[in-house]
């Protein structure tokens, strides 16, 4: 397997790894201060996407907005599984439990890697996402989510969040789904519930 660019900063070793997972243009580093902010002490991990649009990092392919290439959304899920679950051994990771933190392109990457039934996340935090493909159901018992739409948001409209929430619902995982009045940006009500979801993963 080709390796991916990625960034571990130790933290805690009692706590839970956050698996950083960034939007389109995004990097490894991208949700650094962000999750400083939501989950302190815990280990950070950045993983960059292998697809490139216009030069921009992506974790699966698109023909257009909204408009997903499902063969490729199969291809790289798993791929990203594999690799977690690989490093996950390593001792700066240590085998603790692992949280995605993803951004709207990684919202939709973390959503995958739950529906997918890689069991190699905990939990996720999913920011802006939308459905990228109906995968055959997973068992999702045990799993918490917790998905953020913007009211107006006009890339990933609130519509999506509710769908997807409802797709990890059917799964049997444990989802909360929340709106708040923004657009695609990321904004202090995101830092807010992201805080209070992710201290449950904790003691």
């Amino acid at each position: 397997m080709t390796p991916f660019d990625e960034i571990v900063l130790p933290g805690d070793p009692g706590k839970p790894v956050l698996l950083a997972l960034h939007g389109t243009g995004g990097d490894e580093h991208d949700l650094i201060r962000i999750a400083e902010a939501v989950a302190p002490g815990w280990t950070y991990w950045g993983i960059r996407g292998k697809e490139r649009e216009h030069g921009m990092n992506r974790y699966f392919k698109r023909f257009a907005e909204g408009v997903f290439d499902e063969d490729n959304i199969r291809m790289r899920t798993p791929e990203l599984a594999d690799w977690i679950r690989m490093r996950w051994q390593d001792e700066d990771l240590a085998g603790r439990p692992v949280v995605a933190l993803g951004y709207s392109n990684g919202a939709n990457m973390a959503a995958n890697l739950l529906l997918s039934g890689s069991g190699v996340l905990e939990g996720a935090v999913m920011l802006r996402p939308m459905v990228t493909l109906d995968w055959p159901e997973a068992s999702l018992n045990g799993v918490k989510g917790l998905v953020i739409s913007g009211q107006i948001d006009p890339i990933c409209p609130p519509e999506q969040g509710a769908a997807l929430a409802g797709q990890l619902r059917e799964a049997g995982a444990e989802v909360e789904f929340v709106t708040l009045g923004v657009a695609h940006n990321l904004a202090q009500g995101d830092i807010v519930r992201s805080s209070e979801f992710l201290a449950s993963f904790e003691g």
